[in-house]
Protein backbone atom coordinates (compact mmCIF):
# COMPACT_ATOMS: atom_id res chain seq x y z
CA UNK A 1 0.00 0.00 0.00
CA UNK A 2 1.46 3.32 -0.91
CA UNK A 3 -0.62 6.50 -0.71
CA UNK A 4 -0.42 10.44 -0.44
CA UNK A 5 -2.12 11.62 2.11
CA UNK A 6 -4.07 14.90 2.71
CA UNK A 7 -3.33 16.77 5.65
CA UNK A 8 -7.10 16.34 6.33
CA UNK A 9 -6.97 12.34 6.94
CA UNK A 10 -4.80 13.15 9.90
CA UNK A 11 -6.91 15.88 11.17
CA UNK A 12 -10.39 13.91 10.84
CA UNK A 13 -8.06 10.72 12.36
CA UNK A 14 -7.45 13.84 15.68
CA UNK A 15 -10.79 14.25 16.05
CA UNK A 16 -9.96 18.16 14.64
CA UNK A 17 -13.17 18.41 12.14
CA UNK A 18 -16.43 19.45 13.12
CA UNK A 19 -19.60 17.72 11.75
CA UNK A 20 -17.63 14.79 10.61
CA UNK A 21 -19.54 11.00 11.33
CA UNK A 22 -17.57 8.98 13.76
CA UNK A 23 -17.18 6.40 10.76
CA UNK A 24 -15.10 8.88 8.85
CA UNK A 25 -12.91 9.13 12.40
CA UNK A 26 -12.38 5.64 12.38
CA UNK A 27 -11.84 5.08 8.40
CA UNK A 28 -8.95 7.75 8.54
CA UNK A 29 -7.71 6.44 12.53
CA UNK A 30 -7.63 2.65 10.28
CA UNK A 31 -6.57 3.68 7.42
CA UNK A 32 -3.35 5.96 8.92
CA UNK A 33 -2.70 2.78 11.61
CA UNK A 34 -2.95 0.41 8.68
CA UNK A 35 0.10 2.95 6.66
CA UNK A 36 1.93 2.55 9.82
CA UNK A 37 1.93 -1.39 9.77
CA UNK A 38 2.76 -1.94 6.28
CA UNK A 39 2.64 0.66 3.69
CA UNK A 40 4.66 3.63 2.43
CA UNK A 41 3.93 7.60 2.24
CA UNK A 42 4.79 9.41 -0.42
CA UNK A 43 5.93 13.18 0.59
CA UNK A 44 7.90 15.56 -1.61
CA UNK A 45 11.63 16.46 -0.67
CA UNK A 46 11.06 20.00 -0.08
CA UNK A 47 8.90 18.83 2.87
CA UNK A 48 5.79 21.25 1.74
CA UNK A 49 3.28 18.22 3.16
CA UNK A 50 5.64 17.56 5.99
CA UNK A 51 5.36 21.34 7.18
CA UNK A 52 1.64 21.76 6.93
CA UNK A 53 1.29 18.08 9.28
CA UNK A 54 3.83 19.65 11.58
CA UNK A 55 1.53 23.26 11.26
CA UNK A 56 -1.82 21.68 12.15
CA UNK A 57 -1.26 18.56 14.33
CA UNK A 58 0.99 19.01 17.56
CA UNK A 59 3.85 15.90 18.15
CA UNK A 60 4.71 17.26 21.50
CA UNK A 61 2.74 15.32 23.09
CA UNK A 62 0.54 14.06 20.71
CA UNK A 63 -3.10 13.83 21.70
CA UNK A 64 -4.42 12.27 18.70
CA UNK A 65 -3.77 9.07 16.18
CA UNK A 66 -2.89 11.45 13.36
CA UNK A 67 -0.39 13.33 16.12
CA UNK A 68 1.52 9.73 16.29
CA UNK A 69 0.92 9.05 12.89
CA UNK A 70 3.19 12.29 11.88
CA UNK A 71 5.18 11.59 14.70
CA UNK A 72 5.91 8.14 12.78
CA UNK A 73 6.39 9.52 9.90
CA UNK A 74 9.28 12.17 11.02
CA UNK A 75 11.06 9.31 12.58
CA UNK A 76 11.09 7.21 9.32
CA UNK A 77 11.55 9.64 6.70
CA UNK A 78 15.16 8.59 5.73
CA UNK A 79 13.36 4.75 5.76
CA UNK A 80 12.06 4.02 2.76
CA UNK A 81 10.45 0.94 3.68
CA UNK A 82 7.98 3.37 4.84
CA UNK A 83 8.26 6.94 3.21
CA UNK A 84 9.24 7.62 -0.16
CA UNK A 85 10.35 11.25 -1.52
CA UNK A 86 9.50 12.87 -4.74
CA UNK A 87 10.89 16.17 -6.39
CA UNK A 88 8.12 18.96 -6.71
CA UNK A 89 9.08 22.14 -8.09
CA UNK A 90 7.25 25.16 -6.79
CA UNK A 91 7.41 27.88 -9.76
CA UNK A 92 5.45 30.08 -7.76
CA UNK A 93 3.82 29.85 -3.97
CA UNK A 94 1.98 27.17 -3.97
CA UNK A 95 1.73 26.39 -7.64
CA UNK A 96 4.13 23.33 -8.84
CA UNK A 97 4.96 22.20 -12.33
CA UNK A 98 4.20 19.02 -11.57
CA UNK A 99 0.65 19.37 -11.36
CA UNK A 100 -0.93 17.20 -13.98
CA UNK A 101 -3.08 19.97 -15.18
CA UNK A 102 -2.60 24.05 -16.01
CA UNK A 103 -6.04 24.22 -16.04
CA UNK A 104 -7.10 22.22 -12.95
CA UNK A 105 -4.26 23.95 -11.12
CA UNK A 106 -5.30 27.32 -11.59
CA UNK A 107 -9.10 26.51 -10.12
CA UNK A 108 -7.85 24.16 -7.49
CA UNK A 109 -7.09 25.18 -3.64
CA UNK A 110 -3.68 26.74 -3.19
CA UNK A 111 -3.16 24.95 -0.16
CA UNK A 112 -3.96 21.69 -1.71
CA UNK A 113 -1.88 21.64 -4.80
CA UNK A 114 1.18 19.71 -3.65
CA UNK A 115 -0.51 16.64 -3.25
CA UNK A 116 -1.66 16.29 -6.64
CA UNK A 117 1.81 17.54 -7.86
CA UNK A 118 3.14 14.95 -5.42
CA UNK A 119 1.52 12.14 -6.68
CA UNK A 120 2.03 12.97 -10.55
CA UNK A 121 5.68 13.06 -9.72
CA UNK A 122 5.86 9.99 -8.58
CA UNK A 123 6.40 7.34 -10.91
CA UNK A 124 3.95 4.94 -9.96
CA UNK A 125 1.05 7.47 -9.31
CA UNK A 126 -0.26 6.43 -5.61
CA UNK A 127 -3.20 7.28 -4.68
CA UNK A 128 -4.22 10.45 -2.60
CA UNK A 129 -6.13 9.85 0.67
CA UNK A 130 -8.93 12.64 1.25
CA UNK A 131 -11.03 12.61 3.86
CA UNK A 132 -14.51 14.58 3.71
CA UNK A 133 -12.79 18.21 1.84
CA UNK A 134 -16.21 18.72 -0.33
CA UNK A 135 -14.52 20.49 -3.45
CA UNK A 136 -12.24 17.16 -4.23
CA UNK A 137 -15.58 15.65 -5.87
CA UNK A 138 -15.36 18.31 -8.49
CA UNK A 139 -11.96 17.56 -8.63
CA UNK A 140 -11.05 14.15 -8.85
CA UNK A 141 -12.14 13.44 -12.35
CA UNK A 142 -9.76 15.54 -14.40
CA UNK A 143 -6.80 14.13 -11.68
CA UNK A 144 -8.17 10.83 -12.89
CA UNK A 145 -7.68 11.45 -16.70
CA UNK A 146 -3.84 11.84 -15.67
CA UNK A 147 -3.40 8.82 -14.15
CA UNK A 148 -3.59 10.67 -10.03
CA UNK A 149 -6.48 9.01 -8.48
CA UNK A 150 -7.95 10.01 -5.29
CA UNK A 151 -8.94 7.70 -2.89
CA UNK A 152 -12.47 9.28 -0.72
CA UNK A 153 -12.16 7.52 2.62
CA UNK A 154 -15.31 9.53 3.93
CA UNK A 155 -17.16 9.65 0.80
CA UNK A 156 -20.72 10.15 2.56
CA UNK A 157 -19.33 13.15 4.44
CA UNK A 158 -17.63 14.44 1.54
CA UNK A 159 -21.03 14.48 -0.37
CA UNK A 160 -22.97 16.32 2.63
CA UNK A 161 -20.25 18.77 2.94
CA UNK A 162 -20.89 19.12 -0.70
CA UNK A 163 -24.53 19.57 -0.78
CA UNK A 164 -24.13 22.30 2.47
CA UNK A 165 -21.78 24.45 0.70
CA UNK A 166 -23.32 24.09 -2.91
CA UNK A 167 -26.97 23.69 -2.16
CA UNK A 168 -27.92 24.37 -5.60
CA UNK A 169 -25.08 22.02 -7.61
CA UNK A 170 -25.96 18.29 -7.73
CA UNK A 171 -23.93 16.81 -5.79
CA UNK A 172 -20.70 14.72 -7.93
CA UNK A 173 -20.50 11.28 -7.33
CA UNK A 174 -17.40 10.10 -5.75
CA UNK A 175 -14.89 7.77 -7.28
CA UNK A 176 -15.45 4.04 -6.87
CA UNK A 177 -14.34 2.87 -2.99
CA UNK A 178 -10.53 1.16 -2.84
CA UNK A 179 -11.07 -1.30 0.03
CA UNK A 180 -8.30 -1.46 2.69
CA UNK A 181 -6.17 -3.99 2.11
CA UNK A 182 -6.12 -6.67 5.28
CA UNK A 183 -2.87 -5.66 7.61
CA UNK A 184 -0.51 -9.04 7.71
CA UNK A 185 0.25 -9.82 11.20
CA UNK A 186 3.97 -11.49 11.97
Amino acid sequence: MKAVIDTNVLLVANGQHADISEACVQSCVEHLQAMQAQGVTVIDDAYHILGEYQHKTSISPPKGVGDVFLKWLLRNVGNPMHVEMVSITETQPEHFAEFPCDDLQQRFDAPDRKFPATAHAHPEKPPIWQAADCKWLDWWPTLAEYGVRVEFLCPADARGFYRNKFPKQPIPAAPAATLLPAIEHD
